[in-house]
């Protein structure tokens, strides 16, 4: 596993993290026992950072109290990332955050739920926010009083993302993003502002929900809650299909590169290969996922072979 410098914070995190939405429920059943072993396997494939937030899993929550769970013994050799701001969203019943003390609380519900002293950050959950000042006084104050270490946003609107930093007067530290093969919009922008303010880039989706690793196609049928809108009459249907077509061209674009590399190895090794040095976070469903995603770390892609892509 590559391990590198995390934007400005002065932390050594691996190259490919665990992204732990899957582990709550929503993307199918799974254990407490089942998602403590996946976690297990992915750190000890080297993986040190595991993102997840409190609207992960069913009910929300979940995500969060396994993970506490299953790093209990070792927290103090992982990096946790934690996000405010989306519980109920899927439901339809997105509760706002309007005070500085409900973010307060949410914080530490989120610090009792993974069972630590502090997270190593915190991010608001809200992509499209236009003030964001009741979080960023919040996450401020959650720092001053130790639960929180840095603090970011998650977004792919460089706009939104530009006026949290500059309402946050640079404390503002990370920033995930949805960032693949198949979604290259953050190079524009959001990536070359990151790698020269020193802000820390996580990288959701670098598998878009699995559609980068090749297994899918236009008769595959989702049950799952997030992707069951991709079957065949579901309201996200016509996204579905036109990112396979995309998905398509990329993984034969990236056979001719690397031939060696399964598409699902190659799309995350492209992300994170991007000179922010983003670190991808993709979802894993079981050990032997956690063992091929984390192996995605050990190698980057030159300068150029990413011309070709």
């Amino acid at each position: 596993m590559i391990y590198r410098e995390f934007g400005s914070l002065g932390w050594k995190v691996s190259a490919v993290g665990m992204g732990c939405w899957n582990i709550g429920g929503q993307w199918g059943e799974m254990t407490d026992e089942q998602a403590a072993e996946i976690i297990h396997a992915a750190y000890d494939a080297g993986v040190n950072l595991f993102d997840v937030a409190e609207a992960y899993g069913n009910p929300h929550g979940t995500s969060e109290l396994r993970l506490g769970r299953a790093l209990k013994d070792i927290r103090d050799k992982v990096y946790i990332v934690s996000k405010i701001g989306s519980w109920g969203f899927r439901q339809g019943e997105m509760i706002p955050k309007g005070t500085v003390d409900s973010i307060r609380l949410c914080g530490h519900a989120i610090c009792g739920r993974l069972q630590t002293r502090y997270v190593d950050v915190v991010l608001c959950h809200n992509g499209s926010i236009e003030d964001p000042s009741v979080y960023i006084a919040g996450f401020n104050a959650l720092m001053e009083e130790g639960f929180v270490k840095a603090y970011g946003i998650s977004t792919n609107s460089f706009e939104v993302f530009k006026r949290f930093y500059d309402m946050s007067e640079g404390k503002c530290r990370v920033l995930e993003l949805d960032y693949s093969l198949i979604n290259r919009q953050p190079e524009e922008e959001l990536l070359p502002f990151c790698k020269e303010h020193g802000v820390a880039v996580l990288a959701r989706g670098p598998l878009a929900q699995g559609i980068l690793s090749g297994k899918f196609d236009e008769k595959t049928v989702f049950t799952d809650d997030v992707r069951k809108a991709w079957s065949e009459g579901g309201a996200k249907r016509e996204t579905f299909l036109a990112d396979l077509a995309k998905a398509r061209t990329a993984i034969e674009t990236a056979a001719t590169i690397a031939p060696e590399l399964a598409p699902a190895e190659a799309a995350i090794r492209y992300t994170i290969s991007h000179a922010a040095a983003p670190v991808a976070i993709p979802g894993m469903t079981s050990v032997r996922q956690a063992k091929q995603n984390a192996a995605c770390g050990n190698k980057l892609f030159t300068q150029e072979e990413l011309k070709k892509f």
